[in-house]
């Protein structure tokens, strides 16, 4: 019902988002007199804000069409080299060939975004490296017949990729993944599979969240696992291609993102205002930016949502020793050849400073001089993977981990 009744909404304010829309152009042509008066562009400026806060948001795009290798552009083209039915491997081709870099596979999160909020971290990783990344489908095109999905699901999806990828290959996991990324090299360690990966790279990840816990991980505890499968999990409303299917919802998501640091999503949005008002086009296109991605949000599948809630962040499986996937213990202490390297950011507000550490203490067999933490200062949950310190600070040092731990 309550999927429903967004539809309803999003359908009925569609006349007036358009209007807004129309009144915009209007009010900013050359020949209306009132387009370059403040109150003209104060009324443009809301009309603008109005029309971003009630659209709905389709996939992102990459964008990323070059890169530069030894200092000279390289064309960048995505290539789907593997679809799966909740998932296609994309590989970002570059147009020099460099067969001695490091391939690697990032891992994105299952999370409610998609793949595209990595759109930094594959940037700074393609001068260097050839890269593969989980592009996630949203569940709400994936027609009900197809079958379910969940976290043991997403084990095997990730020991598939790497077994398409090859044997000598890295991988990057941020955030939620970082768990069945840990249970997928678990399996291959154990397996002695020839294409285990040679490092294990996780970052801001909840490995451990009976440490430090966040906002995050006491609501998950707070209420029963039925609370979440009474309250967020919808089905999908026609005429969607996965009609009837179990969701947790997109928009559930993103209000639950907004309303964690609602205070600074409505100075953002009134500085974008004023902005405009200023006329500051620039200023103002770099937060439209950042919303427009922010705002763009996949259902998720209702199985791997609840499962994710009740191993993870209710019970805490993988830390106890619990964790079983297809009937199998998962045992880090299983892997011994694969390098493993932590990342955390001091302000994550989502995965606090020990929880991705934690993955350490559970990987005994791996040798010390094969381990790696790094915290990241004065950063929250998405600058480890975004933006200016991601740069400056996080990517060299993982990149120079691949290096030290690769192999062709």
């Amino acid at each position: 019902m309550l999927y429903h009744l967004y539809e309803l909404q999003h359908s009925a304010v569609a006349p007036w988002r358009l209007a807004a829309d129309i009144s915009q152009r209007i009010l900013k042509s050359p020949l209306n007199p009132m387009a370059n008066t403040p109150a003209g562009r104060a009324v443009s400026a809301g009309l603008d804000i109005f029309e971003q806060t009630t659209r709905r948001y389709g996939k992102p795009r990459f964008g990323l069409e070059s890169t530069l290798i030894d200092g000279r552009p390289a064309a960048v083209a995505e290539d789907v080299v593997l679809r799966k039915t909740f998932c296609q491997l994309k590989y970002f081709r570059r147009s020099v060939e460099r067969p001695d870099d490091p391939r690697v596979l990032l891992v994105s999160p299952l999370s409610g975004h998609y793949a595209t909020l990595l759109r930094g971290t594959v940037q700074e990783l393609l001068p260097d490296h050839h890269v593969y990344i989980t592009d996630w489908r949203d569940a709400r095109n994936v027609p009900l017949i197809d079958g379910s999905f969940d976290l043991d699901d997403f084990i095997d999806y990730l020991i598939e990729f790497l077994d398409f990828i090859g044997p000598n290959a890295h991988l990057i996991a941020v955030c939620q993944p970082s768990v069945p990324a840990l249970a997928a090299v678990s399996l291959m360690s154990a397996d002695n599979h020839p294409a285990t990966p040679l490092s294990m790279t996780l970052m801001g990840g909840p490995i451990d969240t009976r440490i430090n816990p966040t906002a995050v991980n006491a609501f998950a505890t707070s209420r029963p696992l039925e609370w979440f499968e009474g309250n967020v999990v919808a089905r999908v409303p026609w005429p969607n291609a996965g009609f009837m299917r179990r969701v947790y919802p997109g928009f559930l998501q993103l209000a639950g993102f907004l309303a964690m640091n609602l205070e600074k999503h409505m100075d953002a949005h009134w500085e974008m205002f004023l902005h405009l008002v200023d006329g500051d086009e620039e200023s103002a296109e770099s937060k439209r930016a950042f919303y427009d991605e922010y705002r763009a949000v996949m259902d998720m599948p209702a199985e791997f949502y609840l499962q994710t809630i009740r191993q993870v962040f209710q019970e805490f499986h993988l830390p106890r020793g619990e964790f079983y996937s297809r009937g199998r213990l998962i045992e880090p202490k299983a892997i011994a050849k694969t390098a493993l390297m932590t990342v955390e950011g001091e302000r994550d507000d989502i995965s606090a400073v020990g929880q991705t550490k934690a993955a350490h203490d559970l990987c005994s067999a791996i040798p010390a001089d094969r381990r790696r933490h790094y915290e990241q200062k004065a950063v929250g949950h998405y600058g480890i993977f975004n933006g200016g310190k991601w740069r400056r600070y996080i990517a060299p040092r993982v990149k120079d981990f691949i290096r030290a731990n690769h192999r062709s």
